[in-house]
């Protein structure tokens, strides 16, 4: 939250602070899962063709088949499991980077590590406020908030957790 108290105003004060929901960190991991899954059933398949065509040496287990199969085959196993870690590390990369918060003036919405995107509407200008939550969302409490302002269009917040609560704190903004 380093970006969004180096820039309050004299008379501004933080009302609420949107974070992140633990089921995307949840999703991360299973980027990390979902890689090594598919690097193993490309393995497994590989070594079952292997197996069908008899081009491994009888009573060959899994692990022992693995530097019998083709080197092509095995990059392409390895590059889905680096895929996965990659999706990992920049979804976390997103969550550590991103700031949500609402003042009394502003709704704040930074996002970057190296290159800095901020998206500021004043609360004045917001003219609609949508709250998207699909049913694990709703079981869970997470959701995505799309914030309608006039003359910028619309901004889509990544998921929340409790984007009722985070709608709610636009609305009192908008009152004080």
């Amino acid at each position: 939250m380093l970006y969004v108290q180096q820039s309050l105003g004299p008379d501004e004060e933080l009302i609420h602070v949107g974070k992140f929901h633990w089921m995307y960190t949840v999703n991360a991991f299973l980027s990390i899962v979902w890689g090594l899954f598919g690097a193993i059933m490309i393995m497994f398949m590989s070594y079952k063709a292997y197996e069908f065509m008899g081009k491994l040496p009888p009573d060959t287990g899994f692990f022992g088949a693995i530097k019998f199969i083709h080197p092509g085959i095995r990059g392409v196993s390895f590059l889905f499991f680096i895929l996965g870690l990659v999706k990992f590390a920049q979804m976390m990369v997103t969550k550590v980077t991103t700031e949500i918060a609402i003042t009394n003036n502003r709704l704040v919405y930074k996002r970057g590590l190296v290159a800095r995107h901020v998206g500021e509407i004043n609360i004045d200008r917001i003219e609609g406020v949508n709250v998207l939550q699909p049913i694990m969302g709703r079981i869970f409490n997470y959701g995505r908030v799309m914030v309608r302002g006039m003359g910028v269009g619309e901004v889509l917040l990544p998921p929340i957790e409790d984007p009722i609560s985070f709608r709610r704190a636009i609305e009192e903004a908008k009152v004080r």
